[in-house]
């Protein structure tokens, strides 16, 4: 099962990529996310694994999978496959989104909890892409 969230952001696509796609820069926009290690540098990089610290949880594994650069890349971190995406929009700016696909059991728990968060989260990095 899929969820999908996503916002629109005034910011150019290459400023939302800059955000999104490098780890060193997850803690300006995601700052539940901490210590992310191994997934690649500067950007994310298919292939790489390594470990990230959700604030309150012991470190999960993560592996990226896929990239387009510039437009998408995906991970998978423990049983759920995360993919990122920035997409021009018409008229200028873009469409950040995500989408989430986990077992079907975990798919209900993904929609309530962890799907409104996503959209704050990705609300601040097209905000903190703007300036």
């Amino acid at each position: 099962m899929t969820v999908h969230v996503e916002v629109k952001s005034d910011a150019a696509p290459e400023k939302v990529w800059d955000l999104y796609a490098q780890p060193a820069r997850w803690k300006e926009w995601a700052p539940h996310i901490r210590s992310p290690h191994g997934l690649g540098t500067p950007e994310v990089e298919p292939g790489a694994s390594g470990r990230i610290r959700i604030a309150g949880l012991a470190p999960v594994w993560a592996e990226v999978t896929s990239k387009r650069p510039g437009r998408s890349w995906t991970w998978r971190v423990g049983l759920v496959e995360l993919t990122h995406t920035v997409e021009p929009a018409s008229g200028g700016g873009s469409t950040i989104g995500l989408a989430m696909r986990a077992p079907a059991p975990m798919e209900l728990a993904l929609r309530m909890s962890y799907a409104p968060v996503t959209k704050l989260l990705l609300k601040n990095l097209a905000r903190k892409a703007e300036r």
